[in-house]
């Protein structure tokens, strides 16, 4: 159903800007879409409420994989292209406002994701998420949330309100991926007590943190692959004159249109 949403939205988007929507954003949303949808499949639940190691694929699938690829689709680009004046003028004042602002910055989004991290398996939290529909719900939809607004804020092609320079984004990149490198050390050491009251085999557990370390390294090395493929892209092609989309024009918000450019 999100997926039928995002390309009829990249239909409007090519018959009132007569381009073409690259083909390379609409498969990445693809992507994160099947994504979720094989974090959410019966036999990854199933797998993931016994086995740690499981839930910690499914935790690498909502809050890293599949955020970023649904980042690399610019979803915002296209359903304001696709949306009608008015919501689009609507839509842009929320992301001008304060609060995207601050949750958009990389030092908020990624102290949101890695927090999540610490308060998940440091405390008892895993355990009683266990036992509650909805507080699992909940973990997985901060997850998803944070995951989504912190590649956002590194690579995303969706301009951000005031987003900090390079140098900026790559520390914060640097720190965050010591910080998720760290809670799966913890985790490995204290096997056999974390996370708290979960009850698993430590073997499991040594496990399922490497599968953290691991899979975190290369989630944030495909960031940092985007980000300076991105940046050495736009240094090839400073010397072109560019058109900066008046609808994400943040700092001109006087200046409406909902003709977009592809990122």
């Amino acid at each position: 159903m999100v997926s039928g949403g995002y390309l009829a939205a990249v239909r409007k988007y090519s018959r009132r800007t007569l381009r073409r929507w690259p083909m390379a954003r609409t498969g990445a949303f693809v992507a994160g879409a099947a994504m979720l949808g094989l974090a959410a499949s019966p036999p990854v639940r199933m797998l993931a409420d016994s086995d740690p190691r499981g839930h910690m694929v499914q935790h690498l699938l909502i809050g890293m994989y599949a955020p970023l690829a649904l980042v690399l689709a610019a979803p915002m680009t296209v359903l304001l292209a696709a949306l009608p004046p008015r919501r689009a003028r609507a839509l842009t004042t929320v992301l001008r406002c304060s609060l995207v602002r601050v949750l958009s910055h990389p030092a908020t989004a990624g102290l949101a994701t890695t927090a999540g991290l610490y308060v998940l398996y440091l405390t008892p939290l895993h355990a009683a998420s266990a036992d509650s529909a909805i507080l699992h719900s909940g973990v997985h939809l901060h997850f998803l949330l944070a995951g989504y607004l912190f590649a956002w804020s590194i690579v995303g092609p969706d301009p951000a309100p005031r987003r900090p320079g390079r140098p900026t984004r790559i520390a914060v990149l640097i720190v965050v991926a010591g910080a998720h490198a760290y809670v799966a050390k913890l985790l490995y050491a204290g096997a056999a007590e974390l996370p708290p009251g979960a009850g698993y085999a430590p073997e499991l557990v040594r496990q399922a943190a490497q599968i953290m370390y691991y899979g975190g390294d290369l989630a944030e090395l495909l960031i940092a692959v985007v980000l300076f493929t991105a940046w050495s892209g736009r240094r090839r092609e400073r010397s072109r004159p560019t058109n900066r989309p008046a609808v994400f024009a943040f700092s001109r918000p006087r200046r409406v249109s909902t003709v977009i450019s592809p990122p």
